[in-house]
């Protein structure tokens, strides 16, 4: 059985060593691993993660919540690091988050609009942090995205709003929170989900998924979102882990399977 976390803050998981995280990803069959940028000053240690682990894949961009850190720059700086490196295989996470603090919003739109650009001048695909933003998050990808393929990260959304995104070929990343027992949009989501569009994430060491909610995630736990939805659905884990590895590999490019 082959997974793909597709994404995995796995520098931010302390009291365990890179070396353990990614081993115990390979026992529980999660053998790469996509670690997304959230700060302007992590750029260089997700590049250096890269290149120093052959399972790990990077992301570079900035968060929402970080955009007021944001400098015109950091263009060049993803720009040059991206055509030095094959490993770092989309621009995120990057969009808009309305849930702390709504006072920078405006600020939050104009960089979420540049880092598309940015992957859209790159050839590579977005990944999509929207958290209780999803009117504004998806008017400004249609608006603004120019073919990069887009991953709905950590989708909070309803079924219905998974319907709007599927209209616009966006992909769906579904992580812990469909494994938690009120989850009932995540879980309707699981559910009605076209197959071809589903991706699996741990967001770690955030949103740890049953049976090990209340201790940090990591990515050997993609293996119980994958067993939920594959639960939910009535089929086996193992077409679940195929065809989101076939996604992951379609979405970000990462080689062979």
């Amino acid at each position: 059985m082959n997974i793909v976390d597709t994404h995995s803050h796995i520098d931010m998981i302390e009291g365990i060593s890179t070396e353990e995280i990614i081993k115990n990803a390979y026992d529980a069959g999660v053998n790469k691993i996509i670690v997304p940028c959230a700060y302007p000053h992590d750029i260089e240690k997700i590049n250096e993660l890269t290149l120093q682990y052959k399972e790990v894949y990077g992301l570079l961009g900035v968060h929402p919540s970080e955009t007021r850190d944001w400098s015109d720059d950091l263009i060049n700086k993803i720009s040059t690091i991206v055509k030095q490196n094959k490993k770092i295989v989309g621009i995120g996470e990057i969009g808009l988050d309305y849930y702390w603090d709504k006072s920078f919003n405006d600020i939050q739109k104009e960089v979420f609009i540049k880092q598309i650009k940015l992957a859209n001048d790159l050839n590579l695909p977005i990944c999509v942090h929207d958290r209780e933003a999803h009117f504004d998050t998806l008017k400004i990808l249609k608006e603004h995205n120019k073919g990069s393929k887009v991953v709905m990260h950590c989708f909070s959304g309803s079924a219905e709003f998974m319907r709007e995104c599927l209209k616009e070929n966006i992909y769906i990343a579904l992580g812990g929170v469909v494994t938690f027992k009120n989850a009932v949009k995540a879980k309707e989501v699981a559910e009605t989900i076209p197959l071809d569009k589903l991706l699996l994430e741990t967001d770690a060491p955030y949103l740890t998924p049953v049976p090990f909610r209340g201790t940090e995630n990591q990515p050997a736990y993609t293996k119980f979102v994958a067993e939920e939805i594959a639960k939910l659905r009535g089929v086996s884990i193992e077409e679940i882990s195929q065809q989101t590895t076939l996604n992951a590999h379609e979405v970000y490019n990462l080689g062979e399977i």
